[in-house]
C-alpha cells in the first residue's frame, strides 16, 4: 500500500513539472538614445592673442617739495588740480625778502674778505722788501705773513660760498616744474607758510605712462618672454578702454618684467609703456593714471587648434567625441584660450564629431543619435 502511494505521488509531481506552460519570447524595448548636436573639429593654424588687464600709472610720479621755508607769495594760474605744465614753468613763489637780505649780507662779507686779502698781500710784499734790504735771501714765513694771507684767501672763498648759497636759496624760493607733467593734487596756496621739505603738490610726467599686466605661465610661454639684462623688451600691445561712452584704442610696448613673481597668484607681471612724448593724437591724451584698460598681445600662429563653443568643454578640460560605433568617447584636450562664448583647444583630429553642448546625462560609452543643429554650422 505504501509503495502504491509513493508511486502515485511521484507521478503527480512529474506531471506538474512537465505540464507547466513554456514562457513565450517577447520583444525587448530599447531605451531611446539621447539626441545631441555636434561640431566637426577642424584643426588649423590660429593666432591666439594673449589677453590681460591692468591700470594705467605714471612712469614718473613725485611729490614736489619746498627746499626753503617762507610764506607763499604768489601762485600761477595753472597751479590747480589737473592742470598741465611744461619744464621750467613757475608754479608758486615764496616771499623773497629774507633771502634778499641774506644776499646783501653775504655780498658785504665778500667785500670785507677781499679787502682783508688785499691788505695781507700788500703786507707780504712790504715784508719781502724789508727782508731784502737786510741783505738776506731767506725769510721767515711768519715774518712774510704767509699764514695770514692763506687765512685771508680761505675767508674770501668762504664768503663767496655763503653768497652763492644765499643766491641759491633765493632761486629756490621760486618753485618750477621739473618736467612736462600734470598736477595730480595741489597742497599749498597763497598765504600759507611752508617749512623746508613740505610737499606743495603731487605731480607726474606725461611723456610716458605704463600698465602692469599679470600673465600666467602658459601666457608667458606663448609670448616667449625672457628677461634681458642689456636691452629692453619690445612686444606690441593693444590697449582698450571705454572713455566718455566710447571705446578707445591705444598702442603700447612691453618693455620689462617685474623682478619678482606674485606670491599669491604665482603670475608674472609684464610692464607695458605708452610713449606720449611725440604724440599729438587727441586719443593719446585721453589716457591718464587710474584708467582701467584691457590688453591684447599678438602671438605667433599655433598649429592644430580647433575652435569649439565653450559649452562643449567640460570642467576637467575634456570633451565628448562620437565614435564610429555611435557611442561617446571622452577626450582630454589642451585648452589654449577660453572666453565666455568660445574655446580654442588642441588634441582633436580633423573631422571628429564633438558634442556641442554638455549635459549631466551624457557620459562616455553612451549610445547617442546626432541631430543637425543649424547654429553649429560653420563655427570654425
Amino acid at each position: 500500500m505504501a509503495a502504491l502511494i509513493a508511486t502515485v505521488g511521484l507521478a503527480a509531481a512529474w506531471l506538474l513539472l512537465t505540464g507547466k506552460p513554456k514562457p513565450e519570447p517577447s520583444n525587448v524595448i530599447e531605451a531611446p538614445r539621447p539626441l545631441i548636436s555636434v561640431i566637426d573639429a577642424e584643426p588649423r593654424a590660429v593666432k591666439i592673442p594673449v589677453r590681460s588687464q591692468g591700470t594705467v600709472e605714471a612712469v614718473r610720479r613725485i611729490s614736489l617739495v619746498a627746499q626753503v621755508g617762507g610764506k607763499v607769495d604768489s601762485v600761477s594760474d595753472g597751479f590747480v588740480d589737473g592742470a598741465f605744465f611744461e619744464t621750467g614753468d613757475e608754479l608758486l613763489r615764496i616771499e623773497s625778502a629774507d633771502y634778499d637780505f641774506a644776499i646783501a649780507r653775504a655780498e658785504s662779507q665778500v667785500a670785507a674778505a677781499e679787502q682783508r686779502l688785499a691788505e695781507e698781500r700788500g703786507r707780504n710784499r712790504q715784508a719781502k722788501r724789508e727782508w731784502r734790504d737786510l741783505g738776506s735771501t731767506e725769510a721767515n714765513a711768519l715774518f712774510l705773513r704767509e699764514p695770514q694771507m692763506k687765512a685771508a684767501k680761505a675767508a674770501l672763498e668762504a664768503a663767496k660760498a655763503d653768497l652763492a648759497a644765499a643766491k641759491l636759496a633765493l632761486e629756490r624760493s621760486v618753485i618750477r616744474a621739473p618736467f612736462d607733467g600734470r598736477i595730480e593734487a595741489k597742497r599749498a596756496d597763497i598765504g600759507q607758510y611752508l617749512a623746508p621739505g613740505v610737499t606743495v603738490a603731487d605731480v607726474y610726467a606725461v611723456d610716458r605712462l605704463e600698465v602692469r599686466l599679470p600673465l600666467t605661465n602658459s601666457q608667458v610661454a606663448q609670448l616667449s618672454l625672457r628677461v634681458q639684462r642689456q636691452s629692453l623688451l619690445d612686444y606690441p600691445v593693444a590697449l582698450k578702454s571705454v572713455y566718455g561712452g566710447r571705446e578707445e584704442l591705444w598702442q603700447a610696448r612691453i618693455r620689462r618684467i617685474e623682478a619678482s613673481v606674485d606670491r599669491q597668484s604665482r603670475s608674472v607681471t609684464a610692464i607695458a609703456e605708452i610713449d606720449l612724448a611725440n604724440s599729438t593724437s587727441p586719443r593719446q591724451q585721453l589716457l591718464s593714471p587710474g584708467m582701467f584698460v584691457q590688453a591684447e598681445i599678438p602671438t605667433p600662429a599655433i598649429a592644430g587648434v580647433s575652435r569649439l563653443p565653450s559649452s562643449a568643454l567640460r570642467s576637467d578640460n575634456s570633451v565628448l567625441v562620437v565614435g564610429a560605433d555611435g557611442r561617446l568617447q571622452r577626450r582630454i584636450v589642451d585648452v589654449q584660450r577660453r572666453s565666455e562664448e568660445w574655446s580654442w583647444v588642441m588634441g582633436l583630429r580633423k573631422g571628429e564629431q564633438v558634442v556641442a553642448v554638455q549635459t549631466g546625462v551624457l557620459v562616455a560609452g553612451m549610445a547617442v543619435d546626432i541631430v543637425e543643429s543649424p547654429s553649429m554650422k560653420g563655427v570654425n
